[in-house]
C-alpha cells in the first residue's frame, strides 16, 4: 500500500508532469476535487463524468459510473492512459517507473518485477486503504443514541419511508447494483447514456452504478455528470425523477440532517 501511495501521488507519471491520481482523487478532498468535470493533462476537461470518490471504493460491486471495471485494480489502470486524465501510452508509464530506482526496488521486492499490471495492483492496494469509518451514523447505529442530532434520525426514517433506501443501502450506502436514473421523467442531460455505451442493450440506457452516500456532504458536486451542486437538491431532483414525487421543505432538510450524518474518519496512514 505504501508503494501504491507513491504512485498514487506522483505528477511525473503523467504526459505533462503536472496530473496524479490525487489531482481529481484528492486525499485532503474526501477522493474528489469538487470540479464538475477534473482537469487532466495538458488542462483537458474530463467530461462528461464528474470525479467520483476513491473513498470506500473498495465496497462497490463494480468500478465507474458505468461499471466498466470489475475491480480496483482494473480501475487503476485507466486513468494512466486516457488521452484526457494522465495521457500516457504503456510504454511510457513502464519508462516513467523504471526511471525510479526507488521504484523498481520496491517492485522487484514486492511483485518480482514493473509491469502495467503490477503498478495497478499496487496503486489498488492503496486505494484499499481509503476507508472511511466511525461517521456518527455507524455510531448510532452502534448504540451510541446521541451520535446523531434528532433531525438526522428523523431523516433516516424519511430516508427509508420514501424508498431511497432501496438503492442505497448495504454497508456503503450505495455503490451495490446499477439503477436507471430518470425513472418517472427522463433525465435531462443525455449525452452519455450510461452502461448502455458498454452493452448496447437498449435496457441500459442511462442506467449508472448507484454512488455510495457515505462521506456524500463532502463530495460536491453531484449525480454522475456533476450537475447539482447542493444535497438539499440531490434529494428534492431524486424524489421527482426516481420516485415521481415532491418532498415538503421539512422532510428534505430532515433527510439532508441524515446524509450530513454518514461523513465518517480519515486517518492518513
Amino acid at each position: 500500500a505504501k508503494l501504491g501511495k507513491s504512485l498514487y501521488m506522483d505528477k511525473s507519471l503523467s504526459k505533462d508532469g503536472k496530473v496524479s491520481c490525487n489531482t481529481c482523487h484528492r486525499l485532503d478532498q474526501h477522493g474528489v476535487d469538487g470540479l464538475e468535470f477534473s482537469i487532466g493533462t495538458d488542462n483537458q476537461l474530463d467530461k462528461p463524468f464528474n470525479t467520483p470518490t476513491t473513498f470506500n471504493s473498495v465496497f462497490n460491486f463494480v468500478q465507474f459510473w458505468n461499471g466498466r471495471a470489475k475491480d480496483l485494480a482494473e480501475q487503476a489502470k485507466v486513468p494512466f492512459f486516457n488521452p484526457k486524465e494522465m495521457g500516457l501510452s504503456p510504454e511510457l508509464l513502464l519508462q516513467k517507473v523504471n526511471s525510479n530506482e526507488d521504484y523498481v526496488k520496491t517492485f522487484k521486492k514486492l511483485y518480482g518485477e514493473v509491469t502495467v499490471e503490477n503498478i495497478a495492483l499496487a496503486v489498488a492496494e492503496f486505494e484499499k486503504t481509503l476507508i472511511t469509518p466511525n461517521s456518527p451514523f455507524d455510531r448510532y447505529l452502534n448504540g451510541d443514541q446521541n451520535a446523531i442530532s434528532a433531525q438526522a434520525k428523523k431523516g433516516y426514517k424519511d430516508f427509508k419511508a420514501n424508498g431511497c433506501i432501496s438503492c442505497h443501502q448495504g454497508q456503503n450506502i450505495g455503490g451495490n447494483m446499477f439503477q436507471k436514473i430518470g425513472i418517472f421523467e427522463e433525465y435531462p442531460n443525455q449525452e452519455d447514456l450510461g452502461r448502455y455505451e458498454i452493452t448496447k442493450r437498449e435496457v441500459d440506457k442511462m442506467v449508472f452504478k448507484v454512488p455510495s452516500l457515505r462521506n456524500i456532504a463532502k463530495t460536491a458536486p453531484y449525480f454522475h455528470d456533476g450537475s447539482i451542486p447542493t444535497l438539499d437538491a440531490c434529494v428534492q431532483f431524486m424524489a421527482y425523477y426516481q420516485l415521481g414525487k415532491f418532498l415538503d421543505q421539512e422532510t428534505v432538510d430532515n433527510i439532508v440532517a441524515f446524509l450530513e450524518s454518514l461523513t465518517g474518519e480519515y486517518h492518513d496512514k
